[in-house]
């Protein structure tokens, strides 16, 4: 049986296992195959070479290492040029055994019941036969993704949004309408595919999940993941929002205290009463002004009505002040804790709050009105 998705495989040092994958998803019926050696050393030579040799499988040769990244963008752009026109998409799926032919198969009938949709395979953590750190950090990447990112957008429209269950997924669906915004997302090796994924969220991009075999070989010993500086490079991406947040936060300090002590230069001839509630008020309003601005344009990137979230934005102001002062007090009768401490300690909590309901409330765009639109690109077939 013919199937809707061009097949694409990265891969860096392969064994004869994969020249059997190979066939036997051509024997399934995958007519186009895009396998990418990511700079493999001359070993791995006669595998490529004998792939390349099967009608079914296009061969794209890095001479070095460039990554996963590079390697998957290399082969997105291939496809938009030589084949989307005849396919509803791509498979990405890892070349170390980890995604049986039959999941894949499945991947791909799903996109073409639904090619407006992100379709991933995810496993389940907590099948015993996982190595405990790959699920302890998969499921930690998770709910820090869901916290700092968002939840994902179910592609029945019904369901409530969730967090995506497998972040760390190499085996997805990717329908035409994607291919092109995937090209041009940063990153070069695991980080690329976290990105996708803040991109699918960002967008409100309808996601399906696929439940496939949790398969890790010699204790998942054939990755070429880095754990520290791949795991690095994925939680800078997550972390860059809150960090654009934070900075805003702080450059909205220095701006609302350079004001307030101009002020008081320049207001020296009146009383001090006086003087320091105008210092003040004056330094709060034009710095909230500020950073509201920031937080629209750059952090959350919005485009919502301002009038809206300007409104929203000054009420979660008032009552984060009232919080503020209400915990502290409350920190302080019942701990032995200084109230300089206090304040430090419920407003760092305060920060972390206002940021999530900034990002889920102040300038989130509702879920039914930012859902992407259905547009044809030149070239490209749409189911």
């Amino acid at each position: 049986m013919p199937r809707n998705c061009v097949l694409i495989i990265p891969s860096l040092n392969p064994d004869e296992k994969l020249l059997r994958y190979i066939k036997e998803l051509a024997a399934n019926g995958f007519s186009k195959i895009l396998l990418v050696n990511d700079g493999s050393s001359k070993a791995a030579a006669p595998i490529f070479e004998q792939a390349a040799a099967l009608e079914e499988c296009d061969l794209f040769v890095h001479t070095v290492n460039m990554g996963k990244g590079r390697a998957l963008k290399d082969a997105f752009n291939a496809y938009c040029q030589k084949y989307a026109r005849d396919f509803l998409g791509v498979i990405t799926a890892d070349a170390d055994g980890q995604h049986t032919v039959e999941d894949v198969v499945r991947l791909d009938t799903a996109l073409a019941g639904d090619p407006h949709s992100l379709v991933l395979g995810v496993r389940d953590f907590d099948d015993p036969s996982v190595p405990w750190k790959s699920s302890f950090g998969n499921k930690m990447t998770k709910n820090v993704m869901r916290f700092l990112i968002g939840s994902a957008v179910q592609a029945d429209g019904c369901t409530p949004a969730k967090a995506i269950s497998d972040t760390q997924t190499g085996l997805r669906a990717i329908p035409n309408r994607l291919i092109r915004d995937y090209l041009t997302l940063p990153g070069e090796r695991f980080e690329y595919e976290t990105n996708m994924l803040i991109h699918a969220l960002r967008s409100h991009t309808p996601i399906k999940e696929i439940r496939i075999q949790t398969i890790y070989m010699d204790n998942n010993s054939e990755t070429h993941f880095r754990p520290l500086a791949d795991s690095l490079a994925i939680y800078r991406q997550i972390f860059a929002t809150f960090l654009k947040y934070t900075l805003a936060s702080l450059s909205s300090f220095l701006i609302d205290y350079g004001i307030y002590s101009l002020l008081l230069l320049l207001l020296g001839f009146l009383p001090l009463a006086p003087k320091i509630w105008i210092a003040v008020a004056f330094a709060r309003i034009l710095s909230s002004l500020y950073n509201y601005t920031i937080n629209k344009a750059v952090v959350f990137q919005n485009r919502l009505d301002t009038k809206k979230t300007l409104e929203r934005y000054y009420l979660l102001c008032v009552v984060q002040l009232c919080c503020s002062a209400q915990l502290v007090w409350l920190v302080c009768s019942y701990t032995m804790l200084p109230a300089a401490f206090a304040k430090l300690f419920v407003d760092t909590l305060l920060f972390v709050a206002s940021y999530y309901l900034q990002k889920n409330w102040v300038f989130q765009s509702s879920t039914k009105s930012a859902k992407p639109l259905r547009i044809k690109s030149p070239g490209l077939r749409e189911g």
